[in-house]
């Protein structure tokens, strides 16, 4: 299973960051990883710099001041250091419902690594965890097979750290549906019939990622996990936001790169339809040949 070795906490620049420094110790020690704090603020570097103190048995922390308090900076440091996971608290922008503003929106669509967004002032550790994959139905181990492999592999790891409950989720449509049931010359067997084999396919490829997972972990890890899979019908944008609020879930793991040619991905601008609406913890991910805009020497 994957480990981070290179961390990246992003300072927020507030008086009140103890929980996420805490959370970001936390998880370079569980990683056995390197951990280093960025900021722009020169008032905050002290404060964050007595954090510090308080888990200097734990971990050696190190210090990076940003030229500015922008997405492109923290691109930057993670270019220039090889940083493999950035943690950072959500903004909460107080005139928006949704927790992630547009620093976070324009990190998760330029960060080359793993972001992870915190809600404010969430719990220590996390109770239900949902992976958010996605996948061609007639090519599960297709084009974004990798990109599937590390939200899965992200996702056990972390519900396994935090003896939390661990929901695979996966939306789908029979598109076309509602069109057919409004013309005469479809009989409502013939509509229940079409869906039943759209859905077959999707359901087989979810359950193979399963078995994926199940021969990843071990079989003995595996019935500790006791994944949940979840097959809600309708369009990821609407479905997953829904399923997270009814499972009460703590952190979606999804990936956030659009593709062309495959209907109702959990990603690109269904993935900024889904963050819109989420109220809790993300961890964005991206797939191997993912090349960001940002470039070091402009």
């Amino acid at each position: 299973m994957k480990q981070f070795k290179n961390i990246l906490y992003v300072s927020d620049a507030t008086d009140d960051q103890d929980w996420a420094v805490a959370r970001a110790v936390s998880v370079a020690e569980s990683n056995q990883a390197g951990l280093t704090i960025a900021t722009a603020a020169d008032a905050h570097y002290a404060q964050l710099q007595a954090l510090a103190e308080t888990h200097k048995e734990r971990l050696n922390i190190r210090f990076a001041m940003l030229q500015s308090n922008t997405h492109i900076e923290v691109v930057r440091a993670v270019m220039s250091n090889a940083n493999d996971l950035v943690l950072k608290p959500a903004e909460n922008p107080s005139w928006l419902k949704r927790i992630f503003g547009n620093f976070d929106m324009n990190l998760l669509r330029q960060c080359p690594c793993p972001v992870w967004l915190m809600k404010p002032h969430e719990t220590p550790s996390y109770n239900n965890i949902l992976a958010a994959v996605d996948f061609d139905p007639l090519n599960p181990l297709g084009q974004d097979h990798e990109l599937n492999r590390e939200i899965l592999d992200l996702a056990s790891r972390l519900a396994l750290s935090n003896v939390a409950s661990l929901h695979i989720a996966h939306a789908w449509e029979a598109i076309g549906e509602k069109t057919l049931m409004s013309r005469d010359i479809t009989s409502l067997d013939g509509v229940a019939d079409y869906v039943e084999k759209t859905h077959i396919p999707h359901r087989n490829g979810l359950y193979l990622l399963g078995e994926e997972l199940r021969e990843t972990l071990g079989a003995d890890t595996y019935k500790r996990l006791s994944p949940s899979f979840h097959l809600p019908k309708g369009p990821g944008k609407k479905m997953i936001p829904q399923l997270t609020e009814k499972l009460q879930v703590d952190l979606v793991v999804m990936g956030t790169i659009a593709r062309t040619g495959i209907s109702g991905l959990i990603i690109g601008n269904t993935a900024e339809a889904i963050l819109d609406q989420l109220a809790c913890s993300v961890l964005a991910v991206k797939p191997p040949d993912f090349k960001t805009e940002v470039k070091l020497d402009e």
